[in-house]
């Protein structure tokens, strides 16, 4: 058995955690910097997965010397992105593992680098589950100052669902997610996209390649039937 903390709050990133807009995200990256002849790839995504959109904006107009201001990349990118958020898809194992924490009343929250408007977009076909999820910290939120890697979107959740810290486990998918939730000292499992290196995540308290592999009783929270 693993030695784990006892958990009794659970805070989940949204983006390619809960919901699989990573591919979207992607296909509109290299769509958008295809126009200026660059190449999106897995070394530019992992720099920026996990990032609030402008500063995710700023490093993808850093990383391939874009010709344009980061606004400007990021009014591009929305144009495109906001059309198919609603398309978005519950990723394996997220409704399942959600459904079963609610039903034994253990306190979830959602803690989400994306602003107000993607996020309602994103979860617009998924109104109902959403409803289990006792608090959403968004990325405009106003008591939010700095975004992820900063601890600052986990203490807020933790302070809102009134835990500390060390009594959440927070599920990411993303390096700047894993740091701002160990920067908050809170237990993170991460559940890495498949272009990533596995190796970057190695401070994390686990490594799953799917929600589906998730055990609950490893961290003394009610076992599935």
């Amino acid at each position: 058995m693993n030695n784990f903390q006892k958990i009794t709050h659970i805070i989940y990133d949204l983006d390619g955690l809960l919901l699989d807009t990573e591919s979207i995200h992607a296909q509109v990256n290299q769509e958008v910097t295809s126009r200026y002849g660059k190449i999106f790839d897995k070394h530019t995504k992992c720099k920026i997965t996990g990032r609030k959109s402008i500063d995710s904006a700023r490093k993808i107009v850093e990383l391939l010397e874009l010709p344009v201001t980061p606004e400007n990349y990021l009014q591009q990118r929305n144009t495109l992105t906001y059309q198919r958020f609603p398309e978005a898809k519950p990723m394996p194992g997220a409704v399942r593992l959600t459904q079963h924490l609610y039903q034994n009343k253990i306190p979830q929250a959602v803690a989400t680098s994306s602003s107000r408007e993607p996020f309602t977009l994103k979860t617009k076909n998924h109104q109902e589950w959403f409803q289990l999820f006792d608090y959403i910290v968004v990325g405009d939120d106003p008591n939010l100052k700095r975004g992820k890697p900063a601890p600052d979107i986990f203490l807020i959740a933790a302070e809102r669902l009134n835990v500390s810290p060390e009594k959440c486990l927070v599920f990411e998918d993303s390096l700047a997610g894993m740091e701002a939730a160990l920067a908050a000292r809170m237990s993170v499992i991460v559940v890495p996209d498949p272009d990533m290196d596995k190796n970057l995540f190695h401070s994390a308290h686990q490594i799953l390649n799917s929600l589906t592999e998730f055990q609950p009783d490893l961290w003394q929270l009610p076992s599935f039937l």
